[in-house]
């Protein structure tokens, strides 16, 4: 078998590229194979760039914070324009009930060094000037939170991957594992074979197709949600604003204003939509526009230029699977990151290299822990 490397990885997405980076520049030989004709071309390029440490878990906020590094200081590391804005993330606040759980929340944010602070209405409505202040109770603010182009980080990503000697392989569909042993000995996909010292399912929407491949069930089901972008505009706020009020079709909705200009929204629906269709409802722009307007009237004269539609590979509990399988000991599985794979990929990369460098720190430790397969699914974060 010609097609031999230390590391497969299933995948060229959110997860699987930065972390093709992250392996080859610890010394491994790598392999991306990729059943699309190029990377970025699943859930990736449907992400629309959030990037925020301020979760309400230890493990999330120990991989989004190395995430956050990453992202801001890529352009002067490596001359990237990944489209970084440090703009901040706030929740603005309509009623008592969210308002105590926000206070509530940023004690325990505080808790693990994030900054983030409950500021008043005033406050709120410097951050988002003529944001509706008709029941404005005010709201959390994360300065050091941000955003960056899913597109052009992908692109940047793959150029530093191949620079570093990974090899990318595209249009080949993984159908099979040889297993032998409690160990992968072959990879197979529709056109060759592959053997590897260690196979990561990063495979997103399709990882518990993956999974039953090695006998295991990974409980990734995944929803489809639609965002959408506007024409460029003069800067006008800086923040992600996300309103957590729920409607009768829909249960949240989020937007901020890109470094330049464009707004680029999303609405989680309510039922969820479940399956793997990417093609863009007739419901979804009226239902958003509605609540972005109500919010937020300054928005009413922009163009939308364009929608889409993506899917959140999730889990029951809303926490990704980082698993250093005890069935197949040779299988690690980077999935189910319910809409988040963009901003917890290049965190996940660090802790799995480490991890496989035989220098796993506590964080690591902490994070592999807690998002393992074998873990009691019934919790849920508040605000995933």
């Amino acid at each position: 078998m010609r097609n031999n490397y230390d590391i497969i990885i299933i995948g060229a997405g959110s997860v699987g590229t930065p972390l093709s980076c992250e392996l080859a520049s610890a010394g491994f030989k790598v392999c991306v194979i990729e059943k699309e004709a190029s990377f970025g071309q699943g859930e990736n390029k449907a992400a629309i760039g959030g990037i925020r440490a301020t979760h309400t878990e230890e493990a999330k906020i120990y991989i989004c914070q190395e995430s956050l590094v990453l992202f801001s200081t890529w352009q002067e590391k490596y001359g990237d324009d990944i489209g970084w804005k440090r703009g901040g993330y706030t929740y603005p606040v309509y009623d008592r009930k969210l308002e105590n759980t926000l206070k509530n929340q940023v004690s325990l944010q505080k808790g693990y060094g994030l900054n983030i602070d409950y500021i008043d209405k005033e406050g709120i409505l410097s951050l988002i000037p003529q944001i509706k202040s008709e029941g404005l109770l005010g709201g959390t603010y994360s300065p050091e939170d941000g955003s960056a182009s899913p597109i052009q980080s992908a692109v940047a990503f793959y150029k530093r991957a191949r620079h570093l000697g990974v090899s990318f392989v595209f249009n080949e569909a993984v159908k099979s594992f040889s297993i032998e042993n409690k160990r992968i000995v072959a990879l197979n996909t529709d056109r060759a074979s592959y053997s590897s010292g260690y196979v990561i399912n990063a495979s997103g929407s399709y990882a518990r197709e993956i999974g039953t491949m090695a006998g295991i069930d990974l409980p990734v089901v995944s929803d489809c949600h639609e965002a959408g972008i506007t024409e460029p505009v003069r800067c006008f706020f800086r923040p992600m604003v996300v309103d957590m009020r729920k409607t009768k079709d829909s249960s949240n909705f989020y937007f901020y204003q890109s470094e330049t200009g464009q707004i680029v929204f999303c609405i989680t629906p309510d039922p969820p939509v479940y399956g793997i269709n990417n093609k863009s409802s007739s419901v979804f722009l009226p239902m958003v526009s509605k609540r972005m307007i109500e919010l937020y009237p300054r928005l009413k004269n922009i163009r939308v230029r364009r929608v889409w539609r993506g899917q959140y590979p999730n889990t029951p509990d809303g926490f990704p699977i980082i698993d250093f399988n005890d069935e197949i000991e040779n299988l690690i599985n980077a999935v189910g990151m319910c809409g988040q794979g963009f901003m917890m990929g290049p965190g996940i990369a660090g802790t799995i290299s480490r991890k496989l460098q035989g220098k796993a720190d506590q964080k690591d430790d902490v994070i592999i822990r807690r998002l393992r397969l074998d873990r009691d699914f019934s919790g849920k974060e508040e605000f995933k």
